[in-house]
């Protein structure tokens, strides 16, 4: 890479919700993401993203509804409620030989409480928890929300677990 380009940040990541009110009040109980704007509907009519949005989801595209949220390091969170045409089903397993996004990541020092917190509001836990490294105590397990989207939790940074190893 040359030394005058700058990497890229992660800004934001969208995740799709069968109900939105769920998805809002989940995000917020157990991940303890805060709503910085909406909810709100966005429809393929609307005059100011209508087409940009039929140009991004395709012409069967026509109602969704949306909430911005934020992370304690200020990734943003936007989840997703397509209305019409309506989500299909809640995922029950993430299809990985599918190809395209697997899941996301948080970090949680407790990764036992927060996994606890994840299974009683509705989630579901996927892996065992794992020590990578016993010396450093370098943990992490994956569970699902109540959609079937899959999380990670991750005990220390990304940082931490991966750089000079």
């Amino acid at each position: 890479m040359d030394s005058n380009q700058s990497t890229a940040s992660i800004n934001h990541i969208a995740i799709s919700v069968p109900n939105l009110e769920n998805g809002i009040n989940w995000y917020q109980e157990v991940m303890g993401f805060i709503v910085i704007r909406g909810p709100i509907e966005l429809t393929s009519s609307d005059i100011q993203v209508g087409k940009a949005l039929q140009n991004i989801f395709g012409s069967r595209f026509k109602r969704l509804r949306i909430v911005w949220m934020s992370s304690s390091n200020n990734v943003g969170i936007e989840l997703f409620q397509f209305v019409e045409p309506k989500q299909l089903a809640e995922k029950k397993q993430t299809e990985y030989w599918q190809g395209g996004v697997i899941h996301i990541a948080v970090t949680e020092k407790n990764i036992e409480a927060l996994l606890k917190k994840v299974t009683k509001n509705g989630g579901r836990q996927i892996s065992e928890i794992w020590e990578l490294d016993r010396k450093k105590h370098y943990k992490l397990v994956f569970c699902a929300d109540p959609f079937g989207n899959m999380i990670e939790i991750y005990s220390h940074s990304f940082e931490q677990f991966h750089a000079n190893r």
